[in-house]
């Protein structure tokens, strides 16, 4: 099985996992709706000018995780402020940290083979590099099903709950 991750661009953007090259929940949530397919267009043309325009403002905010060429993992972070919807959540993520907004391996198959700790300690490594000092994210206490992945995949991975909430605890890793 031969793995790569490699930076989000507006050009692999494209290839990425159906559900996430159309999802459009952190950067617009006033406009999130699901994917049906008269829409997929017009959600993926705003896709692309966030990633645009936050390339510009904070510099690579994903990464997508290829196995045999495949793609089939896809991670997003960036400032809270450069993703909206994170004020809409009862526990406000830090102004000194970035925010894992989606870290997600679609397919059951590639699931339980540490892909996703791969692509989150590339993010790590990435963050690390440019001088970001923590990383938080959104997990999902009780269920494995939320975009950036469950609770206890943060807790073994070295994250703490900085705040907690009934589902949704903000986790938080110095870096």
């Amino acid at each position: 099985m031969k793995i790569e991750i490699v930076k989000l661009t507006e050009k692999n953007l494209r290839n990425a996992p159906e559900s996430c090259k159309y999802c459009i929940y952190w950067e617009y949530p006033e406009e999130c709706i699901g994917p049906e397919k008269e829409k997929k267009g017009e959600m993926l043309r705003k896709k692309l000018q966030w990633l645009r325009n936050t390339n510009k403002e904070f510099g690579n905010s994903g990464k997508i995780l290829y196995v045999d060429g495949k793609p089939v993992g896809y991670a997003q972070y960036a400032p809270p402020k450069l993703l909206p919807n994170s004020a809409n959540y009862k526990s406000k993520p830090s102004d000194d940290a970035v925010l894992i907004a989606c870290l997600f391996i679609p397919e059951k198959k590639y699931q339980r083979l540490a892909l996703g700790g791969r692509l989150l300690q590339s993010i790590i490594c990435d963050l690390r590099k440019r001088g970001i000092k923590a990383v938080e994210t959104f997990a999902r206490k009780n269920k494995s099903e939320n975009p950036s992945g469950p609770m206890k995949f943060y807790l073994n991975n070295g994250f703490r709950v900085y705040k907690d909430d009934k589902e949704f605890p903000l986790m938080r890793l110095e870096i």
